[in-house]
C-alpha cells in the first residue's frame, strides 16, 4: 500500500478511535450512562434521567476536553524536544519547566504554614496555586531564553535543564521535611495531576494557550525536518538555527507550562507518544508526525482517564499514576523494538 494511502487509512482510524474514546470517556465512570443518552445530552435532546445530563455536561465533558488538550500539548512538546536535542529520551519537562512549576507550587502549599491563618487560607486557593505554577514555568523559560543566547551548544541547554530539575527536587525535599502532614497531602494530590477541576473559563484559557503553542510549532515544521540531520546541515540549507531553537523552546514552554499550571505534572505522555507515532507511521516527516501525535496523545490521555475512573466504582485513581504505569513499559518496549530493527 503506498505511503499516502496508508497514512490516510491510519489517520482515519486514529480519528475514529479518538471519537470513540471520547464517548467512552463520557459514558463510563462511577455511573455508566448509555451512549445514546450521552449523545442526547450533548445535542440538547431529551434525556431519560436529568442527573445523567448534569453528569455529562457539567463534569465529564469538561474533563474529557481537558484530557484531549493535555494529550495534544504534551505529545507535541515531546516531539519538539526529541527533535531539537536529537535525544529519544527527551520529554516536555526536559527544560525544567515542570520542575519550576512544582517548586513554585511547593513554596505556596508547603510554605503556607509559616503565614498567618487568614493568609495561608488565601494562598491555598486553586487560583493562587495556578498562578504560582504559571510564574514558576515563566521564570524557568526566561532563564533558559537568557542562557540560550550565550550557549551555542544545544546539549548544554539540555544539561542545564536537568541540573535545574535536580536543584528544584532538593529544595522541595527541604520544604517537605519542615511541612505538616496536611500540607504534604495537598502537595502530593497536586503532583498526582487532576483533569476534573477546571471551570469552562479555565478550559477556554487553556485551549487558547494550546492553540498558540501548536501554531508556533507548525511554523517550524520544515526546520525540524532539517534539524534531524544536525545543526550544521540545517544551517547549510539556510535555516536560522538560533531563531528556530528559541521558537521551539517558547512553544514547548507555552504548551508544557500551561498544562502543568492547570492540570499538574503529567508523566510519560510527552515521552512515549512521539515514539508511538514514529513506529506507527514509519516516517521522520514532521508534518505527518505532528498530526499523528495530536491524535495519539489525545487518545492516550482519554484512555488513561477512563482507566483512572475505574468504571463501576466510586474510586478515582491519580491520572499521573496511570500515565506512568502505561507509559513506562511502552517506552521500554518501543526502545527495545527500535534497537532490534537497527
Amino acid at each position: 500500500m503506498p505511503n499516502t494511502k496508508r497514512n490516510t487509512f491510519l489517520f482515519l482510524a486514529l480519528f475514529i478511535g479518538l471519537i470513540l474514546l471520547f464517548f467512552i470517556n463520557l459514558s463510563f465512570g462511577s455511573v455508566t450512562i448509555p451512549f445514546k443518552e450521552v449523545f442526547n445530552s450533548l445535542t440538547g435532546e431529551e434525556v431519560s434521567k436529568q442527573a445523567w445530563e448534569y453528569i455529562v455536561v457539567n463534569y465529564r465533558l469538561p474533563k474529557a476536553i481537558t484530557a484531549v488538550l493535555t494529550g495534544v500539548g504534551l505529545s507535541t512538546s515531546g516531539l519538539l524536544m526529541q527533535t531539537l536535542f536529537r535525544n529519544p529520551l527527551a520529554g516536555p519537562d526536559v527544560l525544567g519547566l515542570s520542575s519550576g512549576s512544582s517548586l513554585a507550587v511547593a513554596f505556596v502549599i508547603l510554605g503556607a504554614g509559616f503565614m498567618p491563618f487568614f493568609l495561608s487560607e488565601y494562598f491555598l486557593s486553586p487560583y493562587i496555586i495556578m498562578i504560582a505554577s504559571c510564574l514558576g514555568s515563566l521564570s524557568v523559560l526566561l532563564t533558559i531564553l537568557l542562557v540560550s543566547q550565550r550557549l551555542r551548544d544545544t546539549m548544554s541547554i539540555l544539561i542545564m535543564g536537568m541540573m535545574f530539575s535536580s536543584f528544584t527536587v532538593a529544595i522541595i525535599s527541604i520544604l517537605i521535611y519542615f511541612s505538616s502532614a496536611e500540607q504534604l497531602q495537598k502537595f502530593t494530590f497536586w503532583s498526582m495531576g487532576n483533569l476534573g477541576n477546571l471551570s469552562w473559563l479555565q478550559i477556554i484559557v487553556l485551549t487558547t494557550t494550546i492553540v498558540v503553542g501548536l501554531f508556533l510549532s507548525l511554523l517550524n515544521i520544515k526546520a525540524l525536518d532539517a534539524l534531524l540531520l544536525g545543526e550544521k546541515y540545517a544551517k547549510s540549507i539556510g535555516v536560522n538555527y538560533s531563531k528556530v531553537r528559541v521558537m521551539v523552546i517558547i512553544a514547548t514552554s507555552i504548551l508544557t507550562g500551561s498544562i502543568t499550571a492547570f492540570v499538574g505534572p503529567i508523566a510519560f505522555v510527552g515521552l512515549a507518544v512521539p515514539h508511538m507515532a514514529k513506529l506507527l507511521f514509519r516516517t521522520s516527516n514532521h508534518l505527518v508526525l505532528f498530526w499523528s501525535t495530536l491524535f495519539i496523545g489525545a487518545s492516550i490521555m482519554l484512555l488513561c482517564d477512563v482507566i483512572s475512573q475505574m468504571p463501576g466504582s466510586d474510586t478515582m485513581l491519580p491520572i499521573n499514576a496511570i500515565t506512568s504505569i502505561i507509559g513506562a513499559p511502552v517506552v521500554v518496549w518501543l526502545l527495545i523494538r527500535k534497537r532490534s530493527f537497527n
